[in-house]
This record gives structure tokens, sequence and C-alpha cells, in this order.
């Protein structure tokens, strides 16, 4: 799938923004950048620093907290996505938003879709980032390579998409996002 394709297909089953009821979660935003290379769209995770109090050495989005000096949900993910992996924000373009994610950590997590110039430069902060990767999202769009794993959270029973990809585990969170893209995007 190139850029185009993707454009053309997102825009139109793009599903209806939802926002929040739900008071109690704390909000976040997260950046799902796409870039394109010779093979296709490719999207870009990062691999959290191993000493960071929640989830060290996890696969995410580059995003976090919404802060109260943030204008909305998407300056949060701009804003994050900067000072982890230091893509400026003239290198981003925004597109659009999967639905809203309620996660068993107490935050509600808005997903946002942006597409970079792939002459954006990395500038990683190691206190918050160990590693940059890029996954093809041809791989992300075949159903085959996500399993359901079981884990017990907040005393309770749950269950998370995995996927496996060279010497990465994407679960949780992240795993849930790309699997309600890929629902998306397979629509007929």
């Amino acid at each position: 799938m190139n850029r185009e394709s993707f454009l053309n297909f997102f825009l139109f089953s793009s599903p209806k923004k939802q926002r929040s009821l739900d008071q109690n979660l704390k909000k976040a935003a997260v950046l799902i950048i796409l870039v394109e290379r010779r093979d296709g769209l490719h999207i870009i995770l990062t691999e959290r620093a191993l000493h960071l109090r929640h989830h060290p050495g996890q696969v995410s989005f580059p995003g976090g907290k919404y802060e109260p000096r943030d204008l909305t949900l998407q300056q949060t993910a701009r804003r994050e996505t900067e000072e982890e992996i230091g893509i400026d924000a003239k290198f981003i373009n925004m597109i659009g938003e999967l639905p809203a994610l309620n996660t068993t950590s107490g935050f509600e997590v808005f997903p946002f879709i942006a597409f970079v110039d792939s002459q954006f430069i990395l500038k990683i902060d190691a206190q918050e980032v160990k590693s940059v990767f890029e996954v093809p999202l041809s791989f992300l769009l075949e159903n085959k390579n996500f399993y359901r794993q079981h884990l017990v959270a907040n005393k309770k029973r749950h269950f998370t998409y995995c996927i496996s990809y060279q010497n990465h585990l994407i679960w949780g969170a992240t795993a849930q996002i790309l699997k309600n893209l890929q629902q998306l995007l397979q629509k007929d």
C-alpha cells in the first residue's frame, strides 16, 4: 500500500470521531507515523527506555499524557513525538484519527495518524526511548501476524493482541491500536 491508496481508503472509511465521556480516565495521545519507503508504507514505533517506571522496554507509538499546556490532544501527540524522537512538527502531516482506546492502566488513548516526510531526522531522547524501528504496513495488515494472549491486570483477566516483528514483541494498547487500524483498512 502506498501513500495515495492509504489516503483514499482511510479518508473514505475513516471512523466517526468519538470523544470521551469518562472523566475518570487520564487522557493521552499517540501518533501513528506513516513513512513512504520503496517497498510501501512503514509505521514508526519506539521501544521504551528500560529504566522507566511504567512499561519499561515495551513497544509503543510516540506519545504520552495530555498536559494542561496542550491546546488539543493532537498537540499532545505532536509534542510528545518531538520530545521522544525529535521529529520536528514541520515534517508531520496529520491526516486523521482512530477511535480512542481505554486501557487497563486507567488511560484513554487517542491515536492520531500522520505522514512524515522521509527526510526526517531522528533525535532520540534516551531518557524516554531505547530504540526506534519501522514495521511495514503490509506486515501489519496480515491477520496471520496477530495472535491473542491472555493476561491478568487489576485482578481481572483480559486478552491482548500480540505481533512479533524481528526482535520486537508488540502487545497491549499498541497492538490493539494496530489491530483497529488493520480492521478499518480491511473493511469492504
